[in-house]
């Protein structure tokens, strides 16, 4: 295996069009990492870079120690696995998956050797005589990875591999491809635009926004320390709730106050964020996650709380999901909308046209024992270690 190392890469396309901009990474030898973000962000555009099937306008990639810039796809030593799956519908599995190595014209006792023990790995050792059509949708994929990992090359490309497989399935072979690339100890790069699937995949997870990274980390880190507006509202499911809201000092720390009502921020978390202090008196935007508020009436007594009006009830079995809202100030900016437009048409237009300015939507995962309705008024318990903070003119966190 590899490292793959990408130095200021670029895609400029011949009508102007940018689909990379400076991109910098280095994925290590053996790790996963996952591509993420938005439709048009860059993200297939920059593996097929990889690959050799996107010229590299600017910059350099290198696998190992090579450039490989100006190679052919062929001469790269690696592997792509694609959305649909492109197997060879009159040949067995047993074919599809050697058909690389007998055009290599690689021994027969080797080949059967190969295959065998791929077939081992994939779980496909019942199934070689079969024909595609005799497959599942998860079993055609696993016929497609075998016959990109038997070939032993240095690097596993896989775009959007998942994208036609049912929504059970699609976690079932999540799993398969962790355990997959665990096992092989594959240097893999994987592009996906499913949030969940990249934070439940990768060693690291990459998150590009037209064309630029915007950040590359593990995805806990992503998770709760995400770096800028569009990171934090990318990633969670269902997403962060952004609130405008104003730094004013109590008694020696802060509070927000979000439109008529005021969330302490505990001493110790602005002490956790230093850079706090610069926007006492000034407006920010304030993060807080659905999961990190609870129903007030089962929720911790000394919590901060915040009061909103239940829309609408979401019974989970095991949570409940409250569709709220509260007299605020949304967050409004180029990457929330962005986010919003993807999520829900009509709530992202309701964002730009200024009818949501008074009123923000706010989403709250609720224990299963809330005994909240519709229609109701609820008051809130907010973990405030969980609060995230960022300055509204750059997007970018407070910390």
């Amino acid at each position: 295996m590899a490292t793959v190392t990408f130095s200021s890469v670029g895609k400029v396309y011949g009508d102007g069009t940018r689909a990379v901009d400076n991109f910098d990474l280095e994925v290590a030898d053996g790790e996963f990492v996952v591509f993420v973000g938005p439709s048009g962000c860059g993200k297939t555009t920059a593996l097929r870079m990889v690959a050799g099937l996107e010229e590299i306008s600017e910059g350099e990639i290198r696998i190992g120690d090579r450039v490989v810039n100006d190679l052919e796809p062929r001469e790269r030593d690696v592997a792509m696995v694609f959305q649909n799956y492109a197997l060879y519908p009159h040949m067995s599995v047993y074919d599809n998956i050697s058909f690389g190595l007998r055009m290599q014209k690689v021994k027969k006792g080797k080949i059967h050797e190969r295959v065998t023990e791929i077939s081992r790995v994939l779980g496909l050792d019942e199934l070689l005589q079969r024909k595609p059509r005799q497959l599942s949708g998860g079993q055609r994929q696993r016929v497609a990875m075998g016959r990109a990992i038997v070939r032993d090359p240095s690097v596993f490309l896989m775009d959007e591999p998942l994208s036609n497989l049912d929504a059970r399935l699609r976690v079932q072979m999540r799993a398969e491809i962790a355990r997959i690339q665990r096992e092989l100890n594959a240097t893999t790069i994987y592009v996906t635009h499913d949030q969940v699937e990249a934070m439940t995949m990768g060693d690291r997870v990459a998150v590009l926004r037209k064309g630029v990274l915007q950040q590359t980390d593990d995805p806990q880190v992503l998770y709760d320390r995400p770096v800028n507006l569009f990171v934090a509202s990318f990633i969670g499911s269902p997403s962060m709730n952004l609130l405008q809201a104003s730094l004013e000092a109590r008694n020696g720390s802060l509070a927000a106050r979000i439109g008529p009502q005021e969330l302490a921020v505990p001493a110790e978390v602005a002490a956790a964020r230093p850079g706090l202090g610069a926007y006492e008196g000034k407006t920010v935007g304030i993060g807080i996650r659905p999961e990190h508020v609870e129903d007030a009436s089962i929720g911790p007594d000394r919590a901060p709380r915040l009061r909103a009006k239940v829309l609408v009830m979401e019974a989970l079995g095991s949570e409940r999901l409250a569709h709220l809202e509260l007299d605020a100030r949304p967050v409004v900016t180029e990457e929330v909308l962005e986010i919003a437009a993807d999520a829900d048409a009509a709530v992202a237009a309701d964002l730009q046209s200024g009818s949501r300015v008074e009123r923000a939507s706010f989403v709250a995962r609720f224990d299963a024992a809330s005994t909240a309705r519709g229609g109701q008024e609820v008051e809130m318990t907010v973990k405030p270690e969980r609060l995230q903070f960022f300055d509204l003119d750059t997007g970018q966190a407070i910390y």
